[in-house]
C-alpha cells in the first residue's frame, strides 16, 4: 500500500507565496511521473504541473512563470512553489504519483488527500 501526504496549504494574500509538499510512503518499488492537480469549488480537477523522474516539467498555461514544481527522488517527495498567487488559484491541491509497488510490475496512480490553498484579502 502506498500513501501520499500533502502539507503546506493555507491562506495568503494576492501576490503572496505558498510552498506545497508531498511525501510518498509505503511499499514503494519506484515512482514515475509526479504532479499536482487542483480543484476549485464547482469546477473539475485540473492539471497544475508534472515532473518526470529525470526532472522534465510541464505546466498549465495559467501557472507558467509563477509556479515551480520540483522533486526529491531519494525521499519520494514532490514540491510546488507557488508565487504571485491570485484569487483564482484558490483550490484544493492534490498530489499525484504514478507508482509501482514493491514486488509488483504494474504502475498505478496514487493520490493524496488534498490541501486547501486560499488566496484572498
Amino acid at each position: 500500500q502506498v500513501q501520499l501526504v500533502e502539507s503546506g496549504g493555507g491562506l495568503v494574500q494576492p501576490g503572496g507565496s505558498l510552498r506545497l509538499s508531498c511525501a510518498a510512503s509505503g511499499s514503494i518499488g519506484s515512482i514515475g511521473v509526479m504532479g499536482w492537480y487542483r480543484q476549485a469549488p464547482g469546477k473539475e480537477r485540473e492539471l497544475v504541473a508534472t515532473i518526470t523522474y529525470v526532472g522534465s516539467t510541464n505546466y498549465a498555461d495559467s501557472v507558467k512563470g509563477r509556479f515551480t514544481i520540483s522533486r526529491d527522488n531519494a525521499n519520494n517527495a514532490v514540491y510546488l512553489q507557488m508565487n504571485s498567487l491570485k484569487p483564482e488559484d484558490t483550490a484544493v491541491y492534490y498530489c499525484n504519483a504514478i507508482v509501482r509497488a514493491y514486488s509488483s510490475a504494474d504502475y498505478f496512480p496514487a493520490w493524496g488527500q488534498g490541501t486547501q490553498s486560499t488566496v484572498s484579502t
